[in-house]
């Protein structure tokens, strides 16, 4: 009997699932293993949100499996120990897994197929699993990657997706192999109160149930609206691999229609992330295009970067989207955006804080996209704007014109009326106090009048 392990990362799904389709077309046995690596605890990435997601994921991994007569071997420790003792205790011949863009997951690919090669086995590393496009299949004239999104949307929009895989009917793994019990939800401490549910069967419901509700048809009217709550909050089951990025741009394509374009859109924003990364993997903490910013941190700013952390900055709609985040580990997009500008922007605070706190907390937290937002909105990033502000009361007006999204989040504000619910230090001064809600940080024009000069524009 030939054996195959397929090692599960950011691929936690049985559909569309090409290192597992390629393992069971070439051995009789397969083994699904996932490890938990201390080193991931170690970077600081294996957060209370993220912990508490990835057992619903490989619980749901592990139950679609044991439908199909298998089962999911977990294994804890560092994670070329553990393949390759795994490999070796079950006679595998080759070892399956998805290619990763972060500096981590070149670091564990490099050292798995050295291992793994002087035992004699082959590592098989496959493209677009994680990815609609592969990183790297397109590239302009004279780079290895594109440095700006729009024209790398047009040549991506006329590349042809692989066809999605279904998953498969059976899945044998050979006896004897020895995994570990699979962590439980309930045993994560600190996770935020509001954090949804994760796994396969979960992504694929919420997925489904959006299409039909008419989400998709009205994303591209409806995505920034904050108090609508109308994007679709996949974000974590892409992050996770729960759902393949190239399936959903076949459904989207599929169903047609401005709303299913803007959705592609933003999935490609993910692919274009990944592949900036993966040419320039030192931006996950280094600026991809440096400003010779002299960012304020944490001993020059501690007071009003805690007062941004803790949803009182006195910006009504800031604070609601940082409390938010708090409370379901989830933020919507635009709201990232702003809260992020106003960090870096009018507080000119270093970007690298912000994209810590937002990874401490976010279940989708990865560092591709979390951290290439952060140096968009920062302006040390891709954005062919960088000095571009995203002034906190314009974009409340524009997108919580009525106040329900701050209503929602700062309680304090419910009985202020839309007309100054976005600026309540205009509010006489008795109302203003009755209510308990704090004065702003800072001044908008004194923020980016701190800003201007900083970037040498005054």
């Amino acid at each position: 009997m030939t054996v195959a392990v397929v090692l599960f990362t950011a691929d936690l799904r049985l559909r569309d699932h090409p290192p597992l389709h390629a393992a069971l077309r070439s051995a009789d046995e397969v083994v699904p293993l996932f490890v938990l690596d201390p080193g991931i605890r170690a970077a600081g990435f294996d957060a209370p949100n993220r912990r508490a997601f990835l057992a619903d994921c490989l619980h749901d991994l592990d139950a679609s499996l044991r439908r199909r007569g298998g089962r999911l071997v977990l294994r804890s420790g560092p994670v070329v120990r553990e393949v390759r003792a795994v490999a070796a205790a079950c006679g595998a011949a080759e070892v399956h897994m998805a290619a990763g863009v972060t500096a981590y997951a070149h670091r564990r690919e490099e050292r798995l197929r050295k291992e793994l090669g002087a035992a004699g086995v082959a590592l098989r590393v496959h493209e677009a699993v994680i990815t609609a496009l592969a990183p790297g299949a397109v590239t302009p004239a004279g780079s290895d990657h594109y440095g700006v999104f729009t024209p790398y949307l047009r040549r991506w929009s006329r590349e042809t997706l692989r066809r999605p895989l279904a998953a498969p009917r059976a899945v044998r793994v050979p006896d004897g192999v020895r995994g570990e019990p699979l962590p439980v939800r309930a045993d994560v401490s600190g996770t935020s109160p509001g954090l949804p549910p994760g796994g396969e069967t979960a992504g694929r419901d919420r997925f489904a149930r959006w299409s039909r509700s008419g989400g998709m048809a009205a994303y591209e009217d409806r995505h920034d609206d904050l108090a609508g709550d109308a994007t679709s909050r996949l974000s974590p089951y892409f992050h996770f691999g729960a759902l393949s990025a190239a399936e959903a741009v076949h459904r989207a394509r599929g169903q047609g229609g401005q709303g299913a374009e803007a959705f592609v859109r933003q999935l490609c924003w993910r692919d274009f992330h990944h592949q900036v990364l993966a040419a320039r993997p030192e931006a996950s903490w280094r600026d991809y295009r440096t400003r010779d910013d002299r960012w304020r941190g944490e001993d020059d700013a501690a007071e009003e970067i805690a007062a941004w952390r803790d949803g009182r900055t006195g910006y009504p709609i800031v604070d609601a989207a940082m409390r938010q985040l708090r409370h379901e580990g989830w933020m919507h997009n635009r709201a990232r955006l702003l809260t992020a500008s106003f960090l870096t922007k009018t507080l000119y605070v270093d970007w690298r804080i912000g994209a810590r706190h937002f990874l401490d907390l976010l279940v989708d937290g990865d560092v591709v996209n979390n951290q290439l937002n952060w140096q968009w909105a920062a302006g040390t990033g891709t954005d062919t704007r960088p000095h571009r502000v995203l002034n906190p009361t314009v974009q409340a007006r524009r997108f919580d014109p009525h106040g329900a999204y701050v209503r929602r989040w700062v309680p304090e504000l419910a009985d202020v009326d839309a007309g100054r619910i976005h600026e309540p230090w205009r509010l006489p001064p008795d109302r203003r106090d009755a209510l308990g809600y704090p004065d702003p940080v800072v001044g908008l024009a004194e923020g980016l009048t701190r800003f201007r000069r900083a970037r040498g524009r005054d």
